[in-house]
């Protein structure tokens, strides 16, 4: 399976992902004319986008993908809270009620964020047989995954680099609060991998690095020690 990062920071978020058959947008974080430049303009070979959640930074170029007639698909919750409308080219999806797009098959699952209807992917590919996890915004997952091919998961801070930067007053302790309960941290993501069968994953994706409270080093190199994977960081 083809991984493309397109953005991935508070700033804003979108990847794509391919089959060979079938691309999808996972996010549309940034602004389209962007994630046209990083498709080399090749907006028309997509055949949908996935959205996890409502905030701005997964979701502010949806109007304009639905707009340019690429096919949306989120939580019922998530179209109420953008303000869009459910017809033809918006879809809600509920999770664990799996959906097709193309040649991909794809099982939607709850995620733990501060935000009503967030939700994760897991995506196989029909035509490869390959399987992908895209996990963001969540400060944990109760799911275990068999037979993984690759994992894309939020990796936003680690826990001491968030206590210095409360004692050294960088980050404020409500910050602080809010980032425990919503987002992946370093630590959790270990326990979500060593909780899950890699044995046939080929790369796992690190997302979402906090500018200030995380080290992308010192990230990677921890999960491939855990893990004896391939690693990639998107922190752009």
């Amino acid at each position: 399976m083809e991984i493309l990062s397109l953005a991935s920071s508070s700033l804003g978020n979108c990847y794509r992902i391919s089959d060979g058959t079938t691309s999808l947008l996972l996010e549309a974080g940034i602004p389209l004319q962007k994630i046209k430049q990083g498709l080399n303009y090749k907006l028309s070979e997509i055949d949908g986008c996935l959205i996890s959640h409502s905030h701005g930074d997964h979701c502010k170029a949806v109007k304009d993908i639905i707009k340019a007639g690429i096919d949306v698909y989120m939580s019922r919750e998530t179209i109420e809270a953008i303000g869009v409308q459910e017809e033809h080219r918006v879809h809600a999806i509920e999770p664990r009620k799996q959906f097709v797009v193309g040649t991909f098959i794809i099982h939607p699952f709850d995620t733990q964020h501060d935000c009503p209807g967030s939700i994760g992917f897991l995506i196989q590919s029909t035509l490869i047989g390959e399987k992908l996890v895209f996990i963001t915004d969540s400060y944990y997952c109760k799911y275990k995954f068999k037979s993984l091919n690759y994992v894309m998961v939020e990796c936003n801070y680690a826990s001491d680099i968030l206590l210095r930067n409360v004692a050294n007053g960088s980050l404020p302790e409500a910050q602080r609060a809010r980032l425990v309960h919503s987002h992946f941290s370093l630590e959790h993501v270990k326990e979500f991998l060593k909780a899950n069968d890699l044995s046939q994953v080929k790369e796992v994706y690190l997302l979402h690095l906090s500018s200030g409270n995380s080290d992308a080093v010192r990230f990677k190199r921890e999960i491939q020690a855990v893990t004896g994977k391939l690693v990639t960081v998107c922190n752009e």
